[in-house]
């Protein structure tokens, strides 16, 4: 085999990257647009299946908790088994889960196939990134995460179109079965165009941490989305008291383990810990905010199922558009201009949408909508890359994981609490008002005051934010040289 010199190389062109960089977008894709979905198809499913709104649910919630159960795993299982293997598996085994949904014929076994789903797309997100993150050389990392962050927050928004077209025009049957072609495709691409990473020794199995971890954040997961009905009741409680315990030994596991199922230690860079506290508030206020604009535009405004889709479909246009621009821009500017700005933005829009009444017009309500969706595509994904490069790159695998586990809690919390919030406000509100609509309405304007705030927040901590320090180890160029070797090797 013929040696080549280093002079001699081709640069590093983007075009290598087009197709593995598509085989991890269309499985993170199919995953993130099934959490989605099932929301709008929730009444079709209580008529259908014959059975209570609080019975169904549970196929949102058992997802979520798988979901969040596994996704501690990725970063030991890509370590024993490699990352290729594992991601092919993952999307296999939701592909089957979602075949499986698709032939459901009672309530408990939906439920049951939901969990199945989310087992293995817990760890879809977290393997894909680091992967991606590995192969892109540190000056390209902005243009690729910002191409990569596209279906993470395009699949979101247009989860509730596809899912009110089908089911309103085919059978929600399909919203589940539509998953198979995509997922036989994100498998052949797989197969054909990722390459194999070279697997890390792992000299010994964190049992510990592989039971407290899946408790933890699974519980955790579940005390929160209780919580958007009762944050005093039992089952909260429960969840929130067991998770938080599970939590605190787990965090002291980890910290005395040489080999940790998570790397809490990457916690200790302040450029990290900086940027993620900016993610975990701006996450909180967009995504609470992205599930309440459904729910008004059903509940209130009366919109079926598709016509709400539609009209946040803005939302996810704009944040497609601008997320490769935040990319490229992330690489010459860095991280803090463009979290300062694009939560700045989503503030103002949130601000706007604070002052909604019974006959605001759809044009206000759209530009709302899409100024959210550009700051988003702006700030979330800048925010998400100057996280990774903040963490030690040999880490990449075990901090993706931590993130991703740490978004699902957000997440939920996100939902929960500010729905707990605006069903409070409304019946604050209904004494005066005398009405439900006109009640719902200033409940759902509070609510999103209170996420204008909370984004705002994240605005003035961007201020905080720096470039990272540059990491000791392996050196770029030869991090690079092996990249590109492992492509073309591949």
């Amino acid at each position: 085999m013929s040696m080549t010199n280093t002079a001699d190389q081709k640069p590093f062109a983007i075009t290598q990257l087009i197709a593995p960089l598509l085989a991890v977008i269309i499985g993170m894709f199919m995953v993130i647009l099934d959490s989605t979905v099932v929301n709008v198809a929730l009444p079709k499913l209580v008529t259908d299946f014959n059975t209570t709104v609080s019975t169904i649910q549970w196929t949102v919630t058992g997802y979520t908790l798988a979901l969040s159960a596994v996704i501690p795993l990725a970063g030991w299982m890509t370590d024993r088994f490699g990352a290729k293997q594992i991601f092919l598996v993952t999307i296999a085994l939701f592909t089957l889960g979602s075949v499986l949904c698709s032939l459901a014929t009672s309530p408990e076994q939906l439920i049951l196939f939901r969990v199945i789903q989310g087992l293995g797309g817990g760890m879809v997100a977290p393997i894909g990134m680091a992967m991606v993150f590995r192969l892109a050389p540190p000056e390209k990392m902005g243009s690729i995460m910002g191409m990569l962050g596209v279906p993470m927050l395009l699949a979101p928004a247009l989860g509730p179109v596809l899912s009110g077209y089908l089911v309103e025009y085919v059978s929600w049957h399909w919203i589940f079965l539509i998953n198979l072609p995509v997922g036989i495709l994100a498998i052949f691409v797989g197969l054909k165009f990722l390459p194999k990473f070279e697997r890390k020794a792992v000299p010994s199995l964190d049992i510990l941490g592989i039971i407290l971890a899946p408790i933890a954040f699974a519980m955790l997961a579940y005390g929160v989305s209780e919580g958007g009905n009762n944050w005093t009741s039992t089952k909260t409680l429960t969840g929130l008291i067991v998770g938080g315990t599970a939590l605190l030994i787990f965090i002291f596991v980890e910290l005395r383990q040489k080999q940790p199922l998570l790397e809490l230690r990457v916690f200790k860079s302040s450029d990290f810990t900086r940027g993620i506290i900016i993610s975990w508030i701006s996450q909180i206020a967009l995504f609470g905010a992205i599930l309440l604009m459904p729910l008004y535009l059903q509940n209130v405004r009366q919109y079926t199922p598709l016509e709400s889709g539609l009209t946040v479909l803005p939302q996810a246009l704009a944040s497609g558009l601008f997320m490769p621009i935040g990319g490229r821009l992330f690489d010459k500017i860095g991280a803090r201009p463009l979290v300062l700005v694009g939560l700045s933005v989503i503030t103002s829009s949130l601000i706007m949408l604070a002052n909604i009444s019974v006959d605001t017009a759809s044009w206000f309500i759209i530009t709302a909508l899409t100024m959210m969706g550009a700051g988003m595509g702006l700030s979330m994904m800048a925010v998400n890359t100057h996280v990774l490069q903040a963490a030690p790159r040999h880490l990449v695998s075990r901090v993706t994981p931590l993130t991703t586990a740490a978004q699902q809690v957000m997440v939920s919390f996100a939902v929960a609490g500010l729905t707990g919030y605006m069903t409070s406000r409304i019946k604050d509100h209904l004494p005066a008002a005398k009405d439900l609509i006109k009640a719902s309405v200033a409940a759902y304007g509070d609510t999103f005051f209170v996420a204008a705030c909370i984004a705002a927040a994240g605005a003035l901590l961007g201020i905080i934010l720096r470039r990272p320090k540059p990491q000791a180890g392996t050196p770029p160029e030869e991090t690079n040289q092996a990249n590109s070797a492992a492509m073309m090797n591949h």
